[in-house]
């Protein structure tokens, strides 16, 4: 009887996960169409509109997750959450979308916007164990420098968003007004269909009695991040490849800046230092990232760098069962 029920409980949590990848798809295209005609409209850079709008859209979940976490005094998952998700949309999000096609990526980015994730990455983890002082602990003031690092990189956004606008691309022009209802449908239908996916599949990981570090680093990094997948791959497959690549870049720096720095205002974070490993391998991929820039075609992530983003992941996910 109790296996019975418990069947039923899993099938109808798996249908509620499929229904929100639906939602999910869904709310991505209408956001990419949205925040492209509203690039057009106001001759603003494609990367200028996927390192802002279309990446906190995509950030929105783990945004939700970390601020429920944080109120909740669960420091695993709001940590756990956010490296698994910069490590799945550097990997498998950038790697998907490369396979499809090869990114043509743009100086700045190359020359500013990775340098900058990077830089953030060891800035944070630097915060999260406090090197300088005692202790491990992301508090409110280190939340509010965080903040203010992300405000300084809206400052350079505002430089570059009248730069290297693409005139070679057909966009489909819509009025304002549609293009702003689109853009905000998309966020909402984001936000819903990302919240759907992970509780649900939090719920079926609990059922499988799976550990919450477990859960955090990877169910619920890759429900979150699963708005950047599905984002970047609608992109790269429509040649939006400063989008796609904007989207990855501004998320991540949305998900170590405004993500922790809310969640460590809200109330402050005790770092798990056994997930320093987990820092460190962000940090070499970042690295990775940059150095492929300068590899093959220049300034391209292409098929065989793409393929090799997949592997790591699959090899780091092997590592995640073998530690827990």
């Amino acid at each position: 009887m109790v296996s019975s029920i418990l069947i039923v409980v899993m099938s109808l949590s798996s249908v509620l996960l499929i229904i929100g990848f639906i939602i999910l798809i869904k709310s991505a295209d209408l956001l990419i169409n949205g925040a492209c005609s509203l690039a057009k409209r106001f001759s603003i850079s494609e990367l200028a509109i996927g390192l802002t709008i279309v990446a906190f859209g995509t950030s929105a979940p783990e945004l939700i997750v970390n601020i429920i976490s944080s109120a909740g005094g669960h420091n695993e998952i709001c940590f756990g959450n956010i490296l698994g998700s910069n490590i799945f949309n550097t990997l498998v999000v950038l790697g998907v979308a490369g396979i499809i096609y090869p990114i043509s990526i743009e100086k700045n980015t190359v020359k500013k916007e990775i340098p900058f994730v990077l830089i953030g990455t060891i800035f944070v983890l630097a915060l999260s164990n406090n090197f300088i002082f005692e202790g491990n602990t992301l508090s409110r003031l280190d939340g509010v420098f965080l903040i203010l690092s992300l405000i300084l990189f809206f400052v350079y956004v505002v430089g570059i968003a009248k730069d290297n606008i693409s005139e070679d691309i057909t966009v489909k022009l819509h009025s304002v007004p549609i293009s702003l209802l689109y853009t905000v449908i998309g966020i909402i239908g984001l936000f819903f269909g990302g919240e759907m996916v992970v509780k649900n599949a939090v719920f079926i990981a609990q059922l499988l009695n799976v550990s919450e570090k477990f859960i955090a680093i990877t169910i619920v990094a890759l429900g979150t991040s699963l708005p950047e997948l599905v984002t970047s791959i609608i992109a790269i497959t429509k040649k939006r490849h400063g989008l796609a690549m904007g989207n990855v870049i501004g998320s991540n720096l949305f998900n170590i800046f405004l993500v922790l720095g809310v969640s460590s205002i809200i109330k402050p974070l005790v770092y798990p230092v056994e997930l320093n490993i987990d820092f460190y391998f962000l940090i070499i991929i970042t690295i990775i990232l940059f150095i492929t820039m300068f590899t093959g075609k220049k300034r391209k992530l292409g098929r065989a760098e793409s393929i090799m983003f997949i592997i790591l992941y699959i090899g780091y996910v092997a590592f995640l069962f073998y530690r827990k």
